[in-house]
């Protein structure tokens, strides 16, 4: 037994001999690519050893790997427990209830004083009060709304230690009569999603090739917030929460300064503003950019000093009020946009050389620093700028020959509580008439909406209303028109100032009270103009009731012995049906839900046009909808279409990525969405199945550049305009190389507002009332077909631009095109829309074709 025992032990020992052996033959190799947080800082300073680094907090150093925003939010609030000058604010929360912070950096002793100098600060703002010598700045930093542009939010970590922590003059001088506002992430959500992707790919000995899967974000890239929309566009539309929890803080601070940290693609060096200076908003006072000029000396000066390569004044512009950098601008802030070339990893072999993660945070910390740094030595200029910003207001209001614009309000609750919301939001003052008003040869009811310019907003309300055609410079990187009247569908005019000041207004909108709803009724029934009309049906579907929709309009008894008009595509809900039990119940929710007025109808036999028992009621069925996403097609696109249906009107597509199409049964499903993208690889057995399953009464529906796969398969009959024939109207005589840029610029239509001319009696413009519709173009797709009441309900008219840019040779020959194409084809129909009908959650006016597209294209099957 002894000498069992003692084999045993030997044995084990040998064991653990070997097992060290191997350990020891195996080499070590540690997580690279950061560096101490003090690295990236100014050399000399030193720092309270009471607050804890990053490092310390993370586990790793800051670029080690892509922080995660659970990381970040956990060290934010370690920071702000441990440091007197940093308190926190959950201001919001995104989509995936992630929490959006808010860091007030100040000395401690100014706590108590900051209500009176926000108090003071926006008296000069708004009310042209002067700063004095002696007054605070607020210095608003903000970081990656863009979430695949991580070098911010991680340079955000350093900047917020450095203010915390650093024990030097500078930022004693800064906090002791300044704040700094910083926001650590704009866009959590796409932040998460591409940490995730780069650190899950990221190996120990980092790989710089541009070809590894690390560089390679799959779709929809981290870019977008959860619903893929780009949140640097959704400044001024504020579609989504982190916006309006941005917008709030903005509005409640108005910054002096607005840091906003991008990234580019990785063979570029560093970009700051200003942009190229004829493309800024005319809007927008010279002051801005000689301010912005005076910052940027300072930014050139660090990256001289550091050795790194940069550049301003190319590329970029401030032409939208929609972003980052020139929402500022609007409102008497200066906004400041950097762009740092990006690793897209870990690290990344560029033109320029290796690229590491580390040295893409450095330069974000850099430009953070020098923007302080630049602040505090124009503190005077930036003080009084403010000042001059309202003086050049009331003099630009005293100057302009309107008063203001007056837009007629619809019967539409919907449109109407989204426009009056976008106003509050961005503390923008309106009021409305007590009596009907005639404007040249339109005439507004009382109760429409005046917003006049005689007020501190007045730079962004004149953009909220333009239809300007014509500018200095032609190239945009975005947008060139995001005007509200036209974006809601709504008849608007500009008021002269004797006009305007005639009129008698109020602040409060006369409410219109909804009918008592009979519990006995014969039938129920709503109009189809509401925007949530659509969200209203989708909630009775869901529930299980059954409802007709009318072909043309009637006239209906109603259960108070009132005549009622209904107008073509008005719901039905006849209770001679089978109904659920609770049917009334869910009428009430379905109506308290979408806030669309419902009627109690007292027969079925109607007093004009067809009865409730007419076979032109067509039964509408629950929709099962299938969007095609996937790698070649437009995230943008199919995140608007995702929002749409799910945020407002309650039913969730299935969204299958195109090369899993073959092997989905598609007979589950009553419709399929195509937005923007290439399908040459859906030939064969894809393409036959979706021809089968028309065939057989589904509704495919497709967007922009959709439409040329469905007409290569015969889907829908039109010949959409060659690329060829469309360069081919440009003509190159006595052009320069020099020239090339700006000659592709005009060919562009990056975002203008043409006017379609639409048949209101066609399934698909149910609701509307008016022959015309605008519509928004955001490219230069020209789709030919033939003129037919039946299959193209929808044209651009002869002189179709009504705002923003096109060149005169595309506005000729998009006129007279087709803006709306339907085929039927064997028991099912398609759909197609040349352009973008839900784009940026903005466009109100026509988003309603998607809806329509889906409940009201029961009368379109067969």
């Amino acid at each position: 037994m002894v000498a069992r025992i003692e084999w045993t032990v030997r044995w084990a020992a040998a064991l653990m001999a070997l097992v060290c052996v191997s350990a020891q033959a195996n080499p070590s190799f540690s997580d690279k690519g950061g560096k101490a947080v003090t690295a990236y800082l100014p050399t000399g300073v030193s720092y309270d050893p009471s607050i804890p680094t990053p490092e310390s907090v993370l586990g790793s150093e800051v670029g080690t790997w892509h922080v995660r925003h659970d990381q970040l939010v956990n060290y934010m609030h370690v920071l702000a427990n441990a440091s007197d000058r940093v308190s926190l604010e959950v201001t919001g929360y995104t989509h995936e209830h992630r929490p959006l912070l808010l860091l007030t950096i100040t000395a401690p002793n100014n706590r108590d004083a900051l209500p009176q100098w926000r108090e003071n600060h926006l008296k000069q703002v708004n009310e042209g009060v002067p700063a004095a010598k002696d007054d605070p700045l607020f210095l608003y930093m903000g970081y990656s709304i863009h979430g695949n542009e991580p070098s911010g939010a991680n340079a955000a970590l350093v900047v917020a230690y450095y203010l915390a922590a650093a024990q030097d003059e500078q930022v004693s001088e800064l906090l002791s009569r300044n704040v700094v506002l910083l926001d650590p992430v704009l866009n959590p959500d796409g932040l998460s999603r591409f940490a995730q992707w780069a650190n899950m790919h990221k190996s120990k000995n980092l790989v710089a090739d541009s070809e590894n899967r690390e560089h390679r974000e799959g779709w929809p890239s981290g870019r977008a917030n959860h619903y893929w929309f780009d949140l640097n566009r959704d400044w001024l539309l504020l579609t989504h929460p982190e916006s309006q929890a941005r917008i709030r803080q903005f509005q409640k601070w108005r910054p002096n300064i607005l840091t906003d940290h991008h990234e580019m693609g990785p063979d570029n060096t560093y970009f700051f503003q200003p942009g190229v200076p004829s493309r800024k908003n005319p809007n927008t006072p010279d002051g801005n950019v000689r301010l912005t000029e005076a910052l940027g000396a300072f930014h050139a000066k660090a990256f001289d000093k550091a050795g790194q390569l940069y550049f301003s004044e190319e590329a970029f512009d401030d032409f939208y009020y929609g972003k980052g950098s020139s929402y500022p601008d609007a409102l008497g802030s200066i906004g400041i946009l950097f762009e740092q070339a990006s690793s897209r990893g870990h690290v990344q072999n560029t033109v320029n050389g290796e690229l590491t993660f580390a040295q893409t945070i450095q330069n974000q910390v850099t430009t953070s620093l020098s923007t302080i740094a630049g602040a505090m030595a124009n503190k005077p200029a930036l003080l009084n700028y403010q000042k001059t910003f309202y003086d050049e207001t009331q003099a630009a209001i005293a100057d302009d020959d309107d008063f203001g614009a007056i837009t007629a309000l619809p019967q539409d609750h919907g449109r109407v509580n989204a426009l009056l919301s976008l106003l509050d939001q961005h503390h923008i003052d309106y009021g409305f008439t007590q009596d009907d008003t005639k404007v040249g040869d339109k005439s507004f009811p009382a109760g429409s909406l005046v917003v006049s310019y005689d007020q501190p907003k007045y730079r962004l309300v004149k953009s909220l209303f333009s239809s300007r055609q014509d500018f200095a410079e032609n190239t945009f990187y975005d947008v060139s028109n995001w005007n509200i009247a036209l974006a809601f569908n709504l008849d608007y005019a500009l008021l002269d100032k004797r006009k305007g000041k005639r009129l008698d207004l109020v602040s409060q909108q006369q409410q219109d009270n909804a009918p008592g709803l009979a519990t006995d009724a014969y039938a129920y029934g709503f109009e189809w103009n509401d925007y949530f009309a659509p969200a209203m049906l989708q909630h009775l579907l869901a529930a299980g009731v059954q409802v007709k929709s009318a072909l043309s309009a009637f006239t209906a008894t109603l259960s108070n012995d009132q005549q009622q008009q209904f107008s073509a595509g008005s719901i039905v809900i006849p209770m001679a049906l089978t109904q659920p039990d609770e049917t009334y119940a869910i009428i009430q929710a379905a109506a308290k839900l979408s806030g669309v007025k419902v009627y109690a109808m007292k027969s079925g036999l109607t007093a004009q046009g067809a009865d409730l028992g007419s076979r032109t009621m067509k039964p509408v069925r629950a929709p099962h909808i299938l969007l095609v996403g996937g790698n070649g097609t437009s995230s943008y696109e199919a995140g608007e279409v995702w929002h749409y249906l799910d945020t407002r009107v309650g039913v969730a597509p299935t969204i299958v990525e195109k090369n899993r199409l073959s092997s989905v049964n598609l007979g589950d499903y009553t419709h399929i969405i195509f937005v923007s993208g290439s399908y040459r690889d859906l030939v064969g057995q894809e393409a036959q199945q979706i021809d089968s399953w028309i065939d057989n009464g589904g509704v495919l529906i497709g967007q922009k550049s959709a439409l040329k796969f469905f007409a290569a398969e015969g889907w829908l009959d039109a010949e959409i305009v060659s690329s060829e024939k469309i360069n081919s109207v440009f003509p190159t005589d006595g052009l320069k190389y020099k020239d090339k840029s700006a000659l592709a610029a005009s060919k562009i239509i990056a975002g203008a507002v043409y006017e379609a001319e639409i048949d209101p009696s066609h399934p698909l413009f149910f609701g509307y009332q008016n022959t015309t519709l605008p519509m928004f173009k955001t490219n230069n797709m020209i789709v030919r077909a033939e003129h037919s009441p039946f299959y193209q309900p929808g044209y651009y008219s002869d002189s179709p631009l009504i705002a923003g840019f096109s060149a005169p040779v595309l506005q000729d020959m998009i006129a007279d095109s087709a803006a709306v194409l339907v085929r039927p084809k064997g028991k099912g129909v398609v759909i197609g829309f040349v352009d973008n009908t839900l784009f940026r959650g903005y466009w109100y006016g026509t988003g309603k074709l998607m809806g329509n597209a889906i409940y009201q294209s029961t009368h379109l099957v067969r």
